[in-house]
């Protein structure tokens, strides 16, 4: 049921655990709460949950452990704890709640040295990846939060590679979307992989950059009915904007607010921070489309059939292949501290050409989030559930995703107007 070693599990989750810690350091007691936004979560509260997962799946569920705290079921479980109520929580101090964290560390690295036990290894590998949501997920609420840039480590380089210009030309055929069980560990919403008949299509090599998308809003694409839906119209009614959220011009410049501070956008970097309408009227002023999941998927893991026609039907597990990323591939880890150039990494291509489907931005797709056939929730029911129908798929993960954990097959998603978090998009050809 894993795809990892118990050691290897190991090794990541005390990585993981260095990353929160990198996350919330140099914040005070009240950056550790924050506002009341609907769209985060109080740090102290979110940090003390993620350890809760581990515990409450692994140490207490699967191997009989007592809890660590008599309150932490009151204190920290999502699922009975309303979002607008987190703040009210008598939470421990944020000592208390790293002696808390580290005390469920302890455990659980301790489980790990025992003899083999699949399902543990699976529940750690499934609160490992949790956590490393959760640390994108601090990652991105401190952007939101106006937070100082946090302090991840040396960033790697990142050389522009040859300009990966125009459409990648996909053949039609059938496609299987999904997972499958040889890849190891996969969430409920992988399962499994079924077969799509695709019609040929032709899909952008890279994603939308900044300056592409600064001509949109030049031409003043915010500003004209004709390029939005109904509800997108309504979404940027609402709000007021008239560009991307942290965008501004000064002087006749663009900047782009990093956290903290206000910089020069970068024209070649990759779009982030722009939400699915925002997307969808881009594609429209563009006479483009958004792929759906299934193109998106295609254009990342198939590979040519025999002369180059038609398909194969081995499937790649990432866009170079089956191997994990190596340096320079993908803009991965976090440690980038934001996009590069929709150019870098060639090495990382697809084999139809197709750059950065892996790391960098998140992509949105057109599809609404829902079920794979025979769809059954995992032993985490409210993972995927809850979010089929009124969500939006993002593939491909974005500068701050844990390496370890994604792929091709990976769904992640939000709601539309969802315009926070680390993603972008790139087009299809009509």
């Amino acid at each position: 049921m894993s795809s990892l070693t118990s050691a290897t599990i190991a090794l990541l989750i005390q990585q993981a655990h260095q990353r929160t810690l990198q996350l919330i350091a140099g914040l005070n007691s009240e950056q550790m709460m924050g506002p009341r936004l609907p769209i985060v979560n109080p740090l102290r509260w979110e940090i003390g949950h993620a350890a809760y997962f581990y515990e409450y799946w692994l140490l207490r569920h699967h191997l009989g452990q007592p809890p660590l705290r008599a309150d932490a079921d009151q204190l920290y479980d999502s699922i009975r704890i309303a979002h607008d109520q987190r703040w009210d929580l008598p939470l421990p101090s944020l000592p208390d709640t790293l002696h808390y964290l580290e005390q469920v560390q302890e455990r659980v690295l301790a489980c790990l040295t025992e003899e083999e036990d699949p399902r543990r290894d699976y529940l750690a590998q499934y609160a490992l990846f949790h956590q490393a949501m959760h640390n994108e997920a601090y990652t991105y609420s401190r952007q939101t939060l106006a937070y100082p840039t946090p302090d991840l480590g040396p960033a790697p380089l990142f050389e522009p590679g040859t300009a990966a210009t125009g459409d990648a030309l996909i053949p039609g055929g059938l496609f299987m979307l999904g997972a499958s069980p040889r890849d190891g560990f996969v969430f409920d919403n992988e399962k499994w992989a079924h077969p799509v008949e695709v019609a040929p299509f032709a899909i952008a090599r890279t994603a939308v950059s900044n300056g592409d998308y600064l001509a949109f809003v030049e031409a003043g694409g915010y500003r004209q009915r004709r390029y939005w839906s109904n509800e997108g119209w309504d979404w940027r009614k609402r709000t007021g904007l008239e560009h991307p959220l942290y965008w501004r011009q000064q002087g006749g410049d663009w900047q782009q607010r990093h956290f903290d501070r206000w910089q020069p956008l970068l024209p070649d970097h990759g779009l982030i921070h722009v939400c699915w309408y925002e997307a969808q009227a881009y594609c429209r002023w563009a006479e483009r489309r958004l792929p759906s999941e299934v193109e998106w998927e295609m254009a990342a893991a198939a590979e040519p059939g025999p002369g180059g026609l038609g398909l194969s039907p081995h499937k790649r597990r990432f866009p170079w292949g089956d191997s994990a990323p190596a340096p320079g591939q993908a803009n991965l880890g976090g440690t980038a501290l934001g996009t590069v150039d929709v150019n870098a990494c060639p090495g990382g291509d697809s084999a139809f050409g197709c750059r950065q489907m892996i790391g960098n931005t998140w992509e949105w797709t057109a599809d609404r989030f829902g079920p794979y056939p025979g769809f059954t929730p995992d032993m985490y029911a409210d993972y995927s559930q809850p979010l089929f129908g009124h969500t939006r798929v993002l593939r491909g993960g974005g500068w701050a995703t844990h390496a370890p954990m994604i792929r091709n097959s990976w769904r992640t998603y939000y709601g539309p107007e969802r315009n926070d978090v680390f993603a972008g998009f790139r087009t299809c050809a009509l």
